[in-house]
């Protein structure tokens, strides 16, 4: 009988009393897993191997498990710590217990939000006791931790942990799941049969070149079957990201119901992202906790001198009878200060004020979709830079009604009728509202946005005399809405999950 040359191979490895994987006869015949399989299925199809085939689940450790396997739980360090504050009989601190355990940046996060679950103690008003009696060597995902830490790739039905510890685990990201299909081929009684009675090797082809065909040698030679059942390497391609999906959908929308779009810098001075938002220069936000400052350049050459004079007098001393202004340090040094954005509300604040595209007349309707940047700690719903829909419309006599069926028609394009709202406070307007919304998998309300009025002590100084009703939104939040992603650094960042974004879209 003759048989090409990886099909005899593979006959000659395998055996009709044990099952060899694919594996075990690609290391036996040193052909590639690929190889190895086609021949496999080819043998199977012309009744010389039987193939079963299984699916195995293996764990593993990811890089922040094995940093937990090798120096504890965030929340194992927080309690220790709390135990030598004294903790366990009177409240401590709750700022002093975390400097004492060493925890810094997403670390404090995670130790906090187990602490209680896990019954180390109560964290309340800032004050954190530890429960004498808990037993951090009894901790479930600390234990299985020490026990993964030396598997690799460990079958799941061998580790020796709960299944709900190991979804924990999953769910934290400190493991990983993967699953692996194995096939196993035995010889057949008719295999046996030609082995013994001796296999030839056939010459056989299995790709037509160039050389083939300039020769004329491609009409003797036999070519190779082509199995369409065998495996294929798998072969990703490209795809529109779906928070790009989800910008474009959005910019059509809101180009739909009649607004127009801005743009401007990334990196502005003070003056536009705060100053001119009624925002007072010893407002915590402006400090370098929450803004990411330039060093070079630090500050702005020019600023408008008639824009400056009104937006100081209005911080000093308010406008109209019924404002007072802060009566707080004004630096105008300190307005010239650049930064990365906090908020795409510096784009209205430039447009408004003429001085962009010059005086724009009501009724007007203008719109971003841009980057901005915050200094907040990284959590499921809050990253360092993100997408805001900053918007804004120039009337006479607009009201909180207005603003509301907005947002009403606005979200309805994206099939979210459930739209709450609650008041709020803003610097800059009067009233304020922030928005949330129902996450469709873990029934949470999301805030997805910040909207409201403009003050006339911002509004004034921009040399605006009718009323405008703004709001910034969440572009990640809309789309975490309407895909179901549950955590924000799903969709982009070093965590984002590959294989969620490459089968996301944004339908409509």
């Amino acid at each position: 009988m003759q048989l090409p040359a990886q099909q005899v191979a593979v006959l000659e490895a395998a055996s009709a009393d044990e099952a060899e994987s694919v594996d075990a006869l690609a290391a036996a015949t040193d052909l590639p897993p690929e190889t190895v399989t086609g021949a496999v299925f080819e043998l199977e199809e012309v009744g010389l191997v039987a193939v079963a085939e299984r699916v195995d689940e293996t764990i593993a450790l990811t890089d922040e498990g094995v940093e937990y396997a090798d120096e504890q739980l965030p929340e194992v360090r927080l309690y220790e710590a709390a135990l030598e504050a004294g903790g366990d009989s009177d409240p401590v601190q709750m700022g002093r217990v975390i400097g004492a355990s060493g925890l810094e940046g997403p670390q404090v996060d995670i130790a906090l939000s187990n602490y209680a679950r896990k019954g180390y103690g109560v964290i309340d008003s800032g004050e954190i006791t530890a429960d004498p009696d808990a037993d951090p060597s009894a901790d479930a995902e600390a234990n299985a931790l020490e026990t993964l830490s030396g598997a690799d790739d460990a079958a799941v039905e061998s580790v020796d942990v709960d299944a709900d510890t190991l979804e924990e685990l999953e769910r934290r990201g400190l493991l990983e799941r993967t699953e692996s299909t194995v096939r196993e081929v035995t010889l057949t009684e008719r295999a046996v049969t030609e082995l013994m009675a001796g296999l030839e090797t056939a010459e056989t082809v299995g790709q037509v070149t160039p050389e083939l065909l300039t020769s004329g040698e491609w009409e003797d030679v036999e070519f190779a079957e082509y199995n369409v059942e065998a495996d294929a390497e798998t072969f990703e391609g490209g795809n529109v990201h779906v928070l790009r999906q989800m910008s474009e959908r959005v910019k059509d929308v809101l180009v739909g119901m009649g607004f127009q779009e801005m743009d401007g810098p990334h990196a502005d001075a003070d003056f536009w992202i705060n100053d001119c938002l009624f925002m007072p220069q010893d407002h915590p936000a402006r400090t370098h906790w929450d803004r990411f400052a330039l060093e070079q350049p630090s500050h702005i050459d020019e600023l408008p001198e008639d824009l400056v004079e009104r937006v100081e007098r209005a911080h000093r001393e308010g406008i109209g009878e019924d404002s007072e202004g802060y009566h707080s340090p004004w630096d105008e040094d300190f307005a010239r200060a650049l930064a990365l954005r906090g908020h795409t509300t510096s784009l209205s604040t430039r447009y408004l004020s003429g001085e962009e595209i010059g005086e724009i007349e009501p009724p007007a309707r203008y719109f971003s979709v841009e980057k901005a940047y915050r200094n907040d700690t990284l959590d499921a719903t809050h990253l360092l830079e993100f997408y805001q829909i900053e918007g804004w419309v120039m009337a006479e006599d607009l009201s909180v009604r207005d603003l509301m069926g907005t947002f009403e028609e606005f979200y309805a394009q994206f099939g979210i009728e459930d739209i709450q709202f609650k008041p709020h406070y803003n610097p800059y307007t009067e009233p304020s509202f922030e928005l949330f919304g129902t996450h469709p998998t873990t029934g949470e309300l999301i805030e997805i946005g910040n909207s409201g009025i403009f003050r006339e002590e911002m509004l004034d100084p921009l040399g605006v005399e009718c009323d405008v009703m703004a709001w910034g939104l969440a572009l990640e939040r809309l789309a975490m809405l309407t895909t179901g992603a549950e955590d924000i650094r799903d969709l982009h960042g070093t965590l984002a999950d590959l294989e969620f974004l490459r089968n996301a879209e944004v339908t409509y």
